[in-house]
């Protein structure tokens, strides 16, 4: 299970999506529409590569998370038809170092990943 990067993937979504969520309901968004609609900044395969292309400019991540983020970014497995497979991939790679932090207990790092990507580092 620890050796897919799919399942990380899989598993890491559904962190970083929970904690758009909780950041865009504390910010005061209260109307479920807005609160879907600013989600896309976050969440879209789009929006995750232009993050995880900011964390590397940056220098955000560590070399072992750079690895991380490849051996995601790598994987071979189905591919969301409405986006490019490059991004789709690049997202994937971020899911998968999400993932992979949170089975390895490493939740003040997701803290402060997800922090940098909302703007709050």
């Amino acid at each position: 299970m620890y050796d897919n990067p799919l399942i990380m993937a899989y598993m890491g979504d559904t962190i970083y999506e929970q904690h758009i969520r909780e950041y865009l309901i504390k910010k005061g968004i209260s109307k479920l529409g807005e609160l879907q609609t600013q989600s896309l900044n976050y969440v879209s395969a789009k929006s995750q590569r232009r993050h995880l292309e900011r964390l590397e400019n940056a220098n955000f991540l560590t070399p072992e998370e750079i690895e991380i983020v490849k051996w995601g970014r790598n994987a071979k497995g189905p591919h969301n038809k409405s986006t490019d497979i490059v991004t789709y991939r690049l997202a994937t790679g971020l899911e998968t170092l999400i993932g992979k932090l949170y089975f390895n207990g490493q939740l003040d790092r997701i803290k402060e990943i997800m922090d940098f990507i909302v703007g709050e580092e």
